[in-house]
């Protein structure tokens, strides 16, 4: 489900008629989909994710700049430890640099995780982070002429956000942002 939506994602040419799409589908997966990360005593009162409209003023283009090679490792709940190289670095503006990792695992891809300033905080974004791109599960906004398109109103939690029998990657350092990105889904508690 989760790459046929992002074919559909990338396939509509409005970005802010294409969110509207993301966000009605992630709803119903949430609600409907027996792989759902919700907690059954969530899953009783689910009524949507907490997303704000759409904000074009958070969609980027960037290019993947080198960086110096980084690796990490990860301890998740399924699939082990997960190894990742850090390809390179983006710079967006207003924003700053976030680290594009590689992913190490059973079917490679992109990941970029962000850490903004409201993170953990009231009406903020989960505390360890949400993904913006992560390939391997098919959350990718595409991008041409070497670019990636990095759109933060895209951005979403990891599993373990809602449940904590998940192991997710968080952002590390260098995915983390001293500005509050007010788009993108949102985490209550």
């Amino acid at each position: 489900m989760t790459f046929d939506l992002y074919r559909r994602v990338r396939a509509t040419a409005d970005p802010e008629t294409a969110h509207a799409m993301w966000r009605e589908t992630r709803d119903a997966m949430f609600a409907e989909h027996p792989a759902s990360p919700l907690l059954d005593e969530d899953a009783r009162d689910f009524e949507a994710l907490p997303v704000p409209d759409y904000d074009p003023e958070w969609r980027f283009r960037a290019r993947v700049e080198s960086a110096e090679p980084r690796a990490m490792d990860v301890e998740t709940g399924t699939d082990g430890t997960v190894h990742f190289d850090r390809l390179g670095v983006v710079r967006l503006p207003g924003i700053g640099t976030l680290d594009v990792w590689s992913h190490g695992g059973y079917a490679g891809g992109v990941f970029v995780p962000v850490k903004d300033a409201s993170a953990g905080r009231a009406r903020g974004t989960y505390g360890g982070g949400r993904y913006l791109l992560d390939t391997i599960k098919g959350a990718d906004l595409g991008g041409d002429d070497g670019e990636l398109v990095l759109d933060f109103n895209f951005a979403y939690n990891p599993s373990c956000a809602y449940d904590p029998a998940w192991a997710c990657p968080l952002a590390p350092p260098g995915n983390t942002v001293a500005v509050p990105v007010p788009v993108g889904e949102q985490y209550d508690f």
